[in-house]
């Protein structure tokens, strides 16, 4: 595993231990990226990132590699946090970010508070507790952390739809690479019909 482009292109991260973290394919994240940024390498420059069920912190690591300006990188195991602390040491990124250690109720109450707003969202569970992707996104809809500018990238098993609308947020894509998926959502966006 490693980080695609960027200030850090090339850079190893660790894996965490164990079988209970399902890191983001490098070729599945360089996927994400060349959407996001649809050819223009500053597209994500000054850009906030909530970096949901946060795992290595691969996804945060890569937005901020890439010029984002604030990652909150969320992971609720504190074997995951440490990881993430790691590669952002062994990288010397020492600012433009922060690790929370709490559930998603918690984090919301949180970031709610300090008026926090996301340029992207970005949620991948484990891929065994499909409730978290109904929740997590109507949890989203129904906060001030979105906006009609936000985009919202749940990764999920190919196998697995998690909807197409929760409240006013509705999926827009869908790309499938290998046994993955990403739904893209907006705010009121127009759904896609595909699938």
């Amino acid at each position: 595993m490693r980080v695609i482009a960027g200030k850090y292109r090339g850079r190893p991260l660790r894996p965490v231990r164990g079988s209970a973290t399902r890191p983001t394919s490098d070729r599945l994240r360089e996927t994400l990226f060349n959407v996001l940024t649809s050819g223009n390498p500053e597209a994500l420059e000054n850009t906030v990132w909530l970096d949901l069920f946060a795992g290595t912190g691969a996804v945060g690591i890569e937005a901020l590699s890439r010029g984002a300006k604030q990652v909150y990188f969320v992971e609720t195991s504190a074997a995951a946090a440490k990881v993430i602390e790691q590669n952002l040491q062994s990288l010397q990124i020492t600012e433009g970010y922060k690790i929370l250690r709490d559930d998603l109720a918690g984090v919301v109450w949180k970031l709610q508070r300090e008026h926090f707003v996301g340029d992207v969202v970005f949620l991948d569970p484990p891929y065994g507790l499909r409730n978290s992707y109904e929740e997590t996104l109507t949890v989203l809809a129904n906060s001030t952390l979105v906006w009609a500018m936000s985009l919202v990238v749940a990764e999920h098993d190919k196998k697995y739809d998690p909807g197409n609308a929760f409240g006013s947020l509705r999926r827009i894509r869908t790309l499938t690479q290998g046994n993955s998926s990403l739904s893209f959502y907006k705010i009121g966006g127009q759904v896609d019909l595909n699938k």
